[in-house]
């Protein structure tokens, strides 16, 4: 999952507000690529088996305590071997004191050495989630990413489907834009895709026979919005005479996107037809769908019912 992409020391000092005590280089240039952290207490007793170095490696009370309790001689050989392991850095949490023999020894073998203030559990759990966004698998799809009524909306379909346009209705009744174009999408967890723009095109629209749009300063900051999540992918579509579309909604549709099968529908365009309005059904159906409730099933149900098949 994370051994294709890194993030910089810097980006997660200044995330957590770390206290660096050491540093062996600049801190931008070093460069963490896993998203798993370690509590090194098994090393501390000598077991390296299925070690992974390339871990942050996180010290709180547990682990210092265990290391005070033991004798000089023997404490010092433990930690030079822990820190001979090269770890990718080791954080110490709660403020816990450091001695100048771990800063010593941290110099010599060259690893960072880092001191938050927050809890060992809370800040694991931060830690973990930052470096799962930050280290995700990822990729960018065209399309638009918009946010209604809460759901991340991704509008799927080929250049020229109205994708832009109706991304600006939506926006006009109030709904916000994350990307229009280009769509970067990370996988954050096993069921989770994560959307944003890239830098260069964040807050703006296409729209063909206008030009480049800033919806930021058009419609203002509550119109736009950095990341989130996709809930629901609507694949834009001429409307094709003769074809059978969904009338139920019986049928569950999926969309696979880095592993991970997003509900989907196809939506038809043609002329006449008020895409936004539909949308916005479509993500408070999808809405009311995750919280448990299947119109399509529901009915289907009071309608065997009514035949005297149920």
């Amino acid at each position: 999952m994370d051994e294709n992409y890194s993030v910089k020391l810097s980006k997660v000092i200044d995330e957590f507000d770390l206290e660096s005590l050491y540093l062996p280089d600049l801190p931008e240039n070093i460069l963490i690529t896993c998203t798993r952290v370690n509590r090194p207490g098994l090393q501390m007793v000598g077991f390296y088996d299925h070690y992974e170095q390339q871990r942050l490696q996180i010290i709180g009370k547990v682990e210092n305590l265990f290391l005070a309790g033991l004798d000089a001689a023997e404490r010092t050989a433990r930690l030079d071997d822990f820190f001979k392991s090269s770890p990718a850095g080791v954080i110490y949490t709660t403020s816990l004191p450091v001695s100048d023999e771990v800063i010593s020894l941290a110099e010599k073998h060259r690893v960072p050495l880092l001191r938050t203030a927050k809890s060992t559990s809370d800040f694991m759990a931060a830690l973990i989630a930052f470096l799962n966004v930050e280290l995700g698998p990822r990729i960018t799809r065209h399309g638009v990413l918009v946010e209604v009524y809460g759901e991340g909306v991704l509008l799927l379909g080929d250049s020229g489907v109205g994708k832009s346009e109706t991304a600006i209705e939506l926006i006009k009744r109030g709904h916000r834009l994350i990307a229009d174009d280009a769509v970067e999408i990370k996988r954050v967890s096993a069921t989770t895709l994560v959307g944003k723009a890239p830098e260069i095109i964040r807050h703006y629209v296409e729209l063909r026979g206008i030009g480049i749009v800033d919806v930021r300063r058009l419609f203002g900051m509550g119109s736009v919005k950095e990341t989130e999540n996709i809930d629901l992918v609507i694949n834009l579509e001429p409307w094709e005479n003769g074809k059978m579309y969904e009338r139920l909604g019986l049928e569950e549709k999926t969309t696979e996107i880095l592993g991970i099968k997003i509900p989907s529908i196809e939506l038809p365009v043609c002329p006449g037809r008020n895409l936004s309005v539909v949308i916005e059904v479509a993500a408070m159906n999808n809405r009311q769908k995750r919280m448990g409730f299947n119109t399509a099933q529901e009915f289907n149900k009071r309608l065997m019912e009514s035949m005297g098949m149920e």
